[in-house]
């Protein structure tokens, strides 16, 4: 095989809880994670030597900075591949969202290149390759939905959310270094009802897990950005079930159970917001990935 095309999903937090600093810096989290149909396409070909990085995206970087060349680098070097990768990021996830987009093509070059070169790397090695690129590396390779724990390295796979999303950017982008920074942990007041959301995930009970959606840096975002919030009022004004902010932000996401709700919202939303997307819930099918 001499190319392959993989899809790398976005992901959404039906909850995010950051519960310590920890003394390396990293902060402590627990948080449920779901993967949307929102997606980039990543064309992976073999070329004699080398990475070449290629993206339709003038805001993220070619070179050993983009953490996808990464994910190829370390492949090339662990493995001492003899032959060199030409990628290409056709990039379709909002860059700087809160939405996983630089992990997920980390995840789809890591289990891209297993598939093209026949490498037969089992999943959980490649998982535990993506967590010394990124954090949100493993979830993405493990895909659907998942628990994640420790820093978001540690994933209990579970039942995944069947429902339509709207996803709603507004024009700017967030570090996630900042809003981590700006976080005062002790001062949070309300932390997600974890279990709750678990449960009704397990019965399928789409309006009990909206009802419950809770992400503690969304006020540290708000205050940098208050669009989050005005997004968020907009998203319950069209008829949301529930609507929150996704990791770090801005990207905020509402719940709609019924299609015509969902697409009347997202033509409203339209009408302010450039970036606005009506996609469903994914729950993979570990076949898909050849794992």
């Amino acid at each position: 095989m001499a190319e392959l095309k993989v899809e790398g999903r976005a992901k959404i937090n039906l909850s995010l809880d950051v519960l310590r600093r920890r003394e390396d810096g990293y902060h402590e989290v627990k948080m449920i994670m779901q993967q949307v149909d929102l997606y980039d396409e990543i064309t992976l070909k073999t070329i004699d030597s080398g990475i070449v990085l290629d993206t339709n995206c003038e805001f993220i970087p070619t070179d050993d900075k983009n953490i996808a060349y990464k994910a190829a680098k370390m492949i090339i070097d662990k493995y001492n591949i003899d032959k060199g990768i030409k990628i290409y990021i056709d990039k379709n996830i909002p860059v700087g969202a809160g939405l996983a987009g630089g992990s997920t093509d980390a995840a789809a070059v890591l289990t891209g290149l297993n598939r093209l070169w026949d490498l037969n790397i089992p999943k959980e090695e490649l998982m535990k390759m993506g967590k010394e690129i990124g954090a949100d590396v493993p979830f993405c390779i493990m895909g659907g939905a998942a628990l994640a724990e420790g820093i978001g390295e540690k994933l209990t796979p579970i039942e995944g959310l069947d429902s339509w999303i709207i996803l709603c950017k507004p024009s700017l982008s967030v570090s996630t270094q900042s809003v981590y920074r700006n976080l005062k942990v002790d001062e949070i007041q309300i932390h997600p009802n974890t279990d709750e959301i678990l449960s009704a995930l397990k019965e399928n009970q789409v309006r009990t897990v909206a009802s419950n959606l809770c992400n503690v840096l969304e006020n540290v975002t708000i205050e940098m950005h208050p669009v989050v919030k005005d997004i968020k009022k907009k998203m319950l004004e069209y008829g949301t079930l529930g609507t929150l902010m996704s990791g770090s932000g801005p990207t905020v996401f509402g719940i709609f159970r019924d299609y015509n709700k969902a697409k009347s919202a997202y033509d409203n939303l339209k009408k302010i917001y450039k970036q606005v997307y009506l996609i469903k819930t994914y729950n993979t099918r570990e076949e898909e990935y050849g794992l």
